[in-house]
């Protein structure tokens, strides 16, 4: 565990690889906006849920870089800050943890990654060469539809303190998702399907690194 201030924590699991000089991040935020009812099923628990699997599967010395599955608490801003203040006031796990994972080659977020209808382009922010790995290994995979040949808006996301300190990184986001923060972010709005597209490709581009 690692102490968040605001009373958090965050969660990190290491899974040793072949070369211990080498080192890969995968991120996923495990906390819910606290608001009325809302539960946060692709907000969330999408990508926590395809970074536990992985966790779960990924045995050490199987692949090359150790993998440091992270998670983070605190992403959202708290309960009752104004949105205009989520850049200060969000991101607190990925705040503390980036500088103690500042020698890692790669960070891989995984946010919205669970809705029905998957599309994820390349956040503006994120690596254009990590991102050409991603989704080649989307079509290795055989889930390339899913990661358009296309780049969206920038998003302030749990990756950002991990390129402050200068780590390529990308953030898997299907941005266009309608019920963000809203109640109908419920499991009625997440894919099997998709959660399944998300994890064959991360797990395809780790093998590759």
């Amino acid at each position: 565990f690692q102490a968040v201030p605001g009373d958090l924590r965050n969660v990190l699991y290491t899974v040793p690889g072949k070369d211990p000089s080498r080192t890969v991040v995968l991120g996923a935020h495990y906390d819910t906006k606290d608001l009325p009812g809302f539960v946060g099923a692709n907000d969330g628990a999408s990508g926590t849920a395809v970074a536990l699997e992985l966790a779960r599967e990924l045995k050490p010395r199987t692949i090359g870089p150790t993998v440091v599955f992270a998670f983070f608490d605190g992403e959202e801003s708290p309960r009752g800050t104004p949105d205009a203040d989520f850049e200060s006031e969000g991101l607190r796990g990925a705040r503390v943890a980036a500088p103690t994972l500042k020698g890692a080659e790669a960070m891989v977020l995984l946010d919205f990654v669970g809705d029905k209808d998957l599309a994820i382009p390349r956040e503006q922010g994120s690596d254009a060469g990590l991102w050409a790995k991603l989704r080649a290994a989307a079509k290795r995979a055989g889930k390339q539809k899913h990661f358009p040949d296309a780049t969206g808006g920038g998003v302030i996301d749990d990756h950002v303190p991990f390129q402050e300190q200068g780590i390529p990184s990308i953030d898997l986001i299907d941005f266009g998702f309608s019920c963000f923060h809203r109640r109908c972010d419920d499991m009625s709005a997440v894919s099997a399907a998709s959660l399944d597209a998300t994890g064959e490709t991360v797990r395809e581009l780790l093998r590759r690194l």
